[in-house]
C-alpha cells in the first residue's frame, strides 16, 4: 500500500452495505452482502475514474482484508477485481471461505 493511504480511515457503512475510503475527496468502495454473521460476500469494487492508476482500489482492498482478518470473518469474493487481487497476493487466500466456488480458482 502506498504510504499516503496508510492514515486514511476505513469506514464500514452498514446502511449501504459497503466498505468505504475517501481518497483525494473521491469515493472508493467495496459493496457486500452478508452471507452469515461471520462472512461477507464481496460483490463489487468501485473507484472514481479520476483515481485510476493511483493505487486507491488496492489500498481499500488491503484495508478491508485486514479488517476482515482482524475480526475473524471470511469472505466469498465475487468481484473480478478482488479475485484478481487475491491471485496476485495469495497471502489473503486465508480469509476466503474454502467452500465457496471461487476458492479453487485462486490457486
Amino acid at each position: 500500500m502506498k504510504t499516503e493511504y496508510i492514515p486514511l480511515a476505513l469506514h464500514h457503512n452498514e446502511e449501504y452495505k459497503r466498505f468505504e475510503l475517501t481518497v483525494q475527496e473521491l469515493p472508493v468502495f467495496i459493496e457486500y452482502e452478508i452471507s452469515n454473521k461471520n462472512q461477507f460476500t464481496l460483490v463489487h469494487t468501485e473507484a472514481d475514474p479520476k483515481l485510476a492508476g493511483t493505487g486507491a482500489s488496492q489500498a481499500l482492498t488491503e484495508k478491508v482484508f485486514e479488517y476482515i482478518d482482524n475480526n475473524h470473518f471470511t469472505i466469498i469474493p465475487e468481484c473480478p477485481y478482488l479475485l484478481s487481487f487475491i491471485k496476485k497476493h495469495p497471502e489473503w487466500k486465508k480469509i476466503v471461505d474454502k467452500n465457496c466456488p471461487q476458492y479453487q480458482e485462486l490457486n
